[in-house]
């Protein structure tokens, strides 16, 4: 496997990328967390918040336990008023408890996953009510640091590939323009939308 100083050597022929990677001052590192199942907790606390209220409810829901970890059947016995005392909504309970429930009844290790294709995790996850396919595909990259996936439907990559490159088209044809640029990243799109996260809007 490449490393990510091997994998930016790739993205030579797409000269306004490097660019604007040249510009970060931080270098991206792989961040590989074999836990998938605590991980796609985390990623659904997250959804729709800024990351300094993220890392604040987190560390509530993690406190809820003795050890600080969420294991599925003391997560389902904690009473939902409890989970929602420490700033989830009633949805993202439901779906904390879901997710809990498919871990007790499917398998979610990461050497059972980490055999699958992409395709195959997100169709997999994606059977567990409140998880959506957005939320596989930040599993699949960070966590799991898969190396080609591109998640179009992010609101992120969509502002700072059309302020990037001056895509300048009719909405419904937004995604396949951005899917097209993105060709020239394959097979590396997942560290070219990591980078495209930390540009300035």
């Amino acid at each position: 496997m490449k490393t990510y100083k091997e994998i930016l050597q790739h993205y030579k022929k797409d000269k306004v990328l490097l660019a604007a990677i040249d510009s970060i001052p931080h270098e991206i590192k792989p961040a590989l967390d074999i836990d998938v199942y605590r991980a796609l907790l985390n990623s659904i606390v997250s959804q729709q918040l800024s990351v300094k209220v993220v890392e604040i409810i987190w560390k509530r829901f993690e406190d809820l336990f003795v050890d600080g970890y969420p294991e599925a059947e003391k997560l389902l016995a904690i009473d939902d008023t409890v989970l929602r005392s420490v700033g989830l909504s009633r949805a993202k309970t439901q779906y904390l408890k879901n997710v809990a429930e498919f871990a007790l009844e499917n398998e979610m290790s990461f050497d059972y996953l980490t055999k699958k294709t992409d395709d195959e995790i997100i169709k997999y996850l994606t059977t567990i009510k409140g998880v959506g396919k957005w939320t596989v595909q930040m599993i699949l990259m960070f966590p799991m640091d898969r190396l080609n996936v591109f998640p179009v439907d992010d609101l992120g990559i969509q502002q700072r590939m059309v302020s990037l490159y001056g895509v300048d088209v009719e909405k419904k044809l937004l995604k396949p323009a951005l899917i097209e640029i993105a060709e020239n990243w394959q097979p590396y799109r997942t560290l070219a939308c990591k980078y495209l996260w930390k540009m300035e809007l």
